[in-house]
């Protein structure tokens, strides 16, 4: 005796859902056996859940629904089966391919992941003697650009007024000055008189390390946590040395005072 089965078994059976059922129903591709003619219930048996099942892999080639009932609707046995064989060797290529696809992303994968991994084991945490060295505040710069990194020290003499001016000297290296969250642009002088945004950054031990544009955040919270950490230090204020690597380029050495 032959089972039955409602729409919504068939559904299930078939991967799909009730609505593409009664699609498919619409266009002719897969009808059910038989609808009860009192309640319209529709009834599939194994027959139709088979050609469900064919229709789910041909789809999955991406061949229309108009090629695939033209393919169902084939009366030669040996054209279809042909044509299956010809799928069947399609979906072996597409497979290969992906996982082909598949072993060269893991690979770039693993590069990544190994790129990532020396990166952080060549994070250089070093201690360092540095002399005082007394820097002059830019008044409105907060951050490096190629902009205002171009001709670096006419930013400080504008800020500085006639009779200051001969008395100001700088070194050719530029930074930023960190403290209570606010950032400042320095320039170090090596001569200098009284003036508005100078600071002296005492002599002492600078923990320090390296980073870029990239990393920048990430490896100054890991400076700050081993200062606070190892150290017994909560920094009063963080030096971000500005490091030219190119024309349009540039990293930071960071220190943070740890006596």
């Amino acid at each position: 005796m032959e089972k039955f089965f409602s729409i919504s078994q068939t559904a299930k059976l078939a991967n799909m859902t009730t609505e593409t059922l009664r699609h498919y129903d619409r266009i002719g591709l897969v009808k059910p056996h038989e609808i009860d003619k009192m309640t319209r219930y529709r009834y599939y048996t194994t027959d139709e859940i088979v050609k469900l099942n064919t229709i789910n892999a041909l789809r999955s080639m991406k061949l229309p629904l108009n090629e695939i009932k033209s393919i169902l609707e084939l009366n030669d046995i040996s054209k279809i089966i042909n044509f299956l064989k010809q799928a069947e060797t399609n979906l072996e290529d597409n497979i290969a391919e992906l996982l082909n696809a598949k072993a060269r992303i893991q690979r770039a994968k693993q590069f990544y992941e190994s790129k990532a991994s020396n990166s952080i084991k060549k994070e250089n945490f070093i201690l360092q003697d540095l002399p005082e060295r007394v820097i002059l505040l830019a008044k409105d710069l907060d951050t490096p650009t190629v902009s205002n990194l171009w001709n670096y020290h006419r930013h400080f003499y504008s800020q500085l007024n006639d009779s200051q001016k001969d008395s100001f000297t700088f070194e050719d290296l530029a930074g930023i000055y960190e403290t209570n969250g606010q950032r400042h642009l320095f320039a170090v002088c090596t001569r200098y008189t009284k003036a508005d945004g100078l600071i002296a950054l005492p002599k002492g031990k600078y923990l320090c390390t390296e980073c870029d544009e990239n990393n920048h955040n990430e490896i100054l919270d890991k400076l700050v946590n081993i200062a606070q950490n190892d150290y017994s230090t909560t920094p009063n204020f963080i030096v971000h040395i500005i490091i030219l690597t190119g024309i349009l380029q540039w990293k930071y050495q960071l220190q943070i005072l740890i006596k």
